[in-house]
């Protein structure tokens, strides 16, 4: 970056330099050419003011031998030249002198190439109908450009080191304030030293939060995991070293046996779910997405957990119409078996959990209402985070892993749904998704 902006203006000021110069050497040879004119013009009216040559017997060596005079009869052949002594073609055709006869005066340049000189013309009608013209040499705007040039080349030379320094000067001073930016990017009370940096500074931000915040969420993960795949090894472990012990009769046998066999089932759910996890939070892995029936898959996926509704005894109940959603049959079919799990796992004894399908708000909607314990409203806002739970002991106890709402989440994004959660302790929980 700093190279670029010393480069930029040191190449901003040549060009600056550049145009300048042929813009004030044009503007120099406009108003030179104009002075040459207006003395010319000058000059002859003075002569012809004069009656000097109103005289046959004039005294040419009088006149001012700094500018070229030459005296043409009405027929364009020249009386007098104090340039030229040989004799002169006719002068009739040139342009100064045929404007002299037919408006009374004539301006006119020509340019020699060869010698980078112009000449100026100007001619004026006598009394008696001769012309007499005035002209006089001077440089070409190329020869005064190419004249101009070696103080052009120091004039760049110079400038050329001047904006070296200032250049690096001014980038520092430039960069200075975004490096700090850079050093303090966490500190959100340093302001951003330039308006234009605001949108990408704030996005930069909240990339590098975000990117904070994934990363405590993996650290977390990974402990949590690493916590949660532990105890049950640590019970089937231990159980197992209880089955080598000698003296223990068939009933604490088949009890050791329960218990591993359950810590197994548990380790195996448990693995299931970070799968599923890991596969949802993957931006790598796509999903498949068809017309499926909310109400039907609703229906299929309550069967499943009749039987472990009967153990406490819990009424499932699913009402609503049919509507089709664009989604993942899959993964819908994973949302509420999650949410049904949940539901029946925090449910109390002889209770209810309703699954509804309906319309709202121009939305689809799919809802799991329990009467259970309900969540703390100082909870509420941490039930999707992975390994959270609202009451360990009983999720455990009935063989929670503590990810089933957090597949719900990743669920419900993929579908760009929305989530909406309504809970009272002691009164239930009701959990919508907007479709």
């Amino acid at each position: 970056m700093k190279n670029k902006i010393n480069s930029s203006l040191i190449g901003l000021s040549l060009v600056s330099i550049i145009i300048t110069t042929i813009l004030l050497t044009s503007v120099y040879y406009t108003n030179f050419k104009h002075q040459v004119e207006d003395d010319l013009k000058l000059s002859a009216k003075l002569l012809a003011s004069t009656d000097y040559f109103d005289d046959d017997a004039i005294d040419f060596s009088l006149l001012n031998k700094q500018v070229r005079i030459t005296l043409i009869d009405s027929q364009g052949i020249v009386l007098y030249d104090n340039d030229v002594s040989d004799n002169l073609d006719n002068h009739l055709n040139r342009k100064e002198i045929a404007d002299a006869i037919k408006y009374g005066e004539g301006y006119s340049t020509r340019t020699s190439d060869t010698l980078n000189m112009v000449t100026y013309y100007y001619a004026i009608a006598l009394k008696d109908g001769r012309i007499l013209r005035l002209s006089k040499d001077a440089s070409s705007i190329t020869a005064i450009f190419l004249n101009t040039l070696p103080f052009a080349f120091m004039i760049v030379a110079l400038i050329m080191v001047a904006c070296l320094i200032f250049s690096k000067l001014l980038t520092a001073q430039l960069i200075k304030p975004i490096n700090d930016l850079a050093d303090n990017l966490d500190d959100a009370n340093l302001s951003v030293p330039y308006k234009e940096l605001v949108p990408i500074t704030d996005k930069i931000r909240k990339q590098h939060n975000d990117i904070l915040k994934a990363s405590k969420m993996r650290q977390e993960f990974t402990a949590n995991v690493s916590h949660e795949l532990k105890t049950p090894l640590t019970s089937i472990i231990g159980y197992s070293e209880l089955l080598k012990t000698e003296g223990i009769d068939e009933k604490q046998k088949n009890h050791f046996i329960e218990e591993i066999m359950k810590n197994a089932d548990r380790l195996l759910n448990l693995i299931e779910d970070i799968i599923k996890v890991s596969k949802l939070s993957s931006s790598e892995v796509s999903f498949e997405f068809m017309d499926v029936n909310l109400l039907q898959i609703a229906k299929s996926q309550i069967k499943n957990y009749e039987i472990d509704a009967k153990k406490k005894n819990i009424h499932l109940e699913v009402e609503g119409k049919d509507l089709i959603i664009k989604a993942n049959d899959h993964l819908i079919e994973e949302l509420i078996d999650n949410l049904l799990q949940n539901g029946i796992r925090y449910g109390n004894i002889d209770g209810h959990v309703w699954v509804k399908v309906y319309e709202k708000n121009n939305r689809k909607c799919l809802s799991v209402e329990d009467d259970g314990i309900g969540i703390p409203l100082s909870q509420q806002e941490r039930i999707f985070e992975r390994f959270y739970r609202v009451d360990k002991s009983r999720s455990k106890k009935d063989g929670g892993t503590g990810l089933g709402l957090a597949i719900v989440k990743h669920i419900v994004e993929i579908h760009d749904a929305k989530l909406k959660l309504t809970s009272t302790p002691g009164v239930g929980t009701k959990i919508e998704v907007l479709f």
